[in-house]
């Protein structure tokens, strides 16, 4: 866990709902009909907002890609040339 983590006991309902407490709302900015997305790694139940699983990705790319490089201006380069070759 890292040092911005917090923890707190959930309860599974019956029909497998499970309530986010209004602090953990609060901080980030959930409301209600907002969409999550969660997935499970290693055993671990991650839940995340689509703006922070959508900063997450960017975030990875980022550190993977030279600054200089457009992955955009590549890929529109590389459906030119295929389009040209027929």
């Amino acid at each position: 866990m890292t040092e911005h983590a917090s923890r707190v006991h959930l309860k599974v309902g019956a029909a497998g709902r499970v309530v986010l407490p209004q602090r953990f709302r609060k901080d980030e900015d959930i409301k209600p009909g907002d969409e999550l997305v969660g997935f499970i790694d290693n055993g671990e139940l991650r839940i995340m907002t689509r703006r922070r699983a959508i900063q997450h990705v960017q975030d990875l790319v980022t550190s993977k890609v030279p600054r200089q490089r457009s992955l955009a201006d590549e890929l529109i380069e590389e459906r030119r040339r295929e389009a040209a070759a027929g």
